[in-house]
């Protein structure tokens, strides 16, 4: 039986933890079994149980009073995931191995784990190993998206992790309950974004000729190949919450009873419930 994997990526606060929370809530909701594993060991606080916590293994707190290593946050950080990786017989033996596993892996929002260092990477070629399924779901905050400038750095960011790990990706913009009407209304063009008319919304801030050369070229990067596309997530809606878990099973084929999608197909139905939601709620 294949097992299941959800590594939830993003900046920090992005809504990593309570996207997990989320999640758990609603799968038990719907009478399915969903795990959670902590991986990031500078986390605090938790809204939802989970199965493994790396802070058992290793702590950023422990490693920073450590006189003989000296280091920062961000150091710290990255010792304990190097650590981590030295150490995955803890992992495989804290997940176990029940049938139909399907684990949310919450990971740390340091984007260098994702861009320059093998540490994720490794992680899921060990996960491959012990036959998960694994899907990337990059978070992004939709507060953060509504300029065209910052949605470009957020797209950059969520391509460096879909390069990085060769995994299927799931983008995610959260915390749409958060925004307003207006807002919602703004955002819609981000979700399936037409990079070629946002260069020409922004060419009035573009001021230097060789920046705008290399904005218009990561546009038409992103617009030709269209590697990046963003769902929305309203956490206070359940038909927001379902359209991403729908996306995410359909790319890791959850469950063996379920028919092969054609990738053609899951695109249409994205169209279909993205519209129907933003329907719903920029009317209301």
């Amino acid at each position: 039986m294949p097992r299941y994997a959800q590594l939830v990526m993003g900046p920090a606060g992005s809504g990593k933890s309570t996207y997990c929370s989320t999640m758990v809530q609603h799968c038990e909701a719907l009478g399915r079994a969903v795990q959670v594993v902590n991986l990031d060991p500078a986390a605090e606080l938790f809204s939802y149980p989970v199965m493994a916590d790396i802070r058992e293994l290793i702590e950023v707190d422990d490693v920073m009073e450590d006189e003989s290593l000296r280091f920062g946050p961000n150091g710290g950080l990255v010792f304990c995931m190097e650590y981590f990786a030295n150490n995955f017989n803890w992992l495989e033996e804290s997940l176990g191995h029940v049938e139909d596993d399907y684990v949310l892996f919450d990971c740390p929002g340091q984007i260098e784990l994702y861009t320059h260092l093998p540490v994720m990477k490794q992680l899921v070629e060990q996960l491959q190993q012990w036959e998960f399924r694994v899907c990337g779901v990059f978070l992004v905050d939709s507060q953060f998206m509504v300029e065209s400038f910052k949605f470009i750095s957020g797209i950059l960011a969520a391509l460096s992790a879909m390069i990085s790990l060769e995994i299927p990706q799931i983008n995610v913009m959260t915390k749409m309950d958060l925004l307003s009407k207006k807002a919602k209304k703004e955002i819609e063009k981000y979700l399936d974004p037409d990079m070629y008319s946002m260069i020409e919304d922004s060419s009035n801030i573009l001021r230097s000729k060789r920046f705008k050369k290399l904005t218009k070229s990561i546009c038409g990067l992103i617009d030709d190949y269209g590697m990046v596309r963003f769902l929305p997530l309203d956490r206070s809606d359940e038909e927001s919450i379902n359209i991403v878990l729908q996306h995410i099973d359909f790319t890791i084929q959850y469950g063996e009873d379920l028919e092969f999608k054609e990738p053609k197909e899951c695109e249409e139905d994205k169209s279909a419930l993205v519209d129907e939601y933003f329907q719903d709620h920029v009317n209301e």
